[in-house]
């Protein structure tokens, strides 16, 4: 996680955590960390609430009669985790996300793989239509433990310059 800490008065200091549009170079990766090991109540309670009642996320026996043998994790919790993951080295300051694209599913995942997940920065641009902002894109991964790539996907986020963010404006 990119944390600094800001002096908000005398030997007092703030917590300020993300990355400012400055901070991103082209072909900088960040290991996103800590992983997270998903389980068979994730898969359901994420499904159903999402309303996918697909049976090959939320019945064992249906899953066992497919080609996995077993249920698979929904993807869209995949792709949910995994952005989250990369949010505290790529978006915590972000002022919108503008995308995701290319999104690829390249292996299954199961209950009880732990993933964990890598961000690199492939491309960057100061914002025609917002001053002071920044287009920021990355490439991000999802791998298992034993490093089988399961996801792929590009994301763009608006990323204000520093002194510019949200947090550098409010005094709480």
């Amino acid at each position: 996680m990119v944390s600094r800490a800001k002096e908000v008065g005398p030997r007092r200091y703030r917590e300020s955590a993300g990355r400012y549009y400055e901070d991103f170079e082209i072909g900088d990766v960040y290991e996103h960390r800590p992983g997270r090991t998903l389980t068979e109540a994730d898969n359901i309670w994420f499904s159903l609430l999402t309303m996918n009642q697909h049976p090959l996320h939320i019945d064992s026996v249906y899953g066992a009669a497919t080609d996995f043998g077993r249920p698979l994790v929904n993807s869209a919790l995949t792709l949910a985790i995994v952005t989250g993951m990369s949010v505290s080295d790529v978006s915590q300051k972000t002022v919108a996300n503008l995308g995701w694209d290319k999104v690829r599913l390249t292996a299954p995942v199961f209950a009880g793989d732990t993933i964990y997940a890598e961000s690199e920065v492939i491309g960057k641009r100061e914002s025609a239509s917002r001053a002071h902002h920044g287009i920021v894109t990355v490439r991000t991964t999802g791998k298992k433990a034993d490093g089988t790539v399961f996801m792929t996907f590009e994301r763009s986020a608006l990323i204000p310059l520093r002194g510019h963010a949200v947090d550098d404006r409010l005094d709480y």
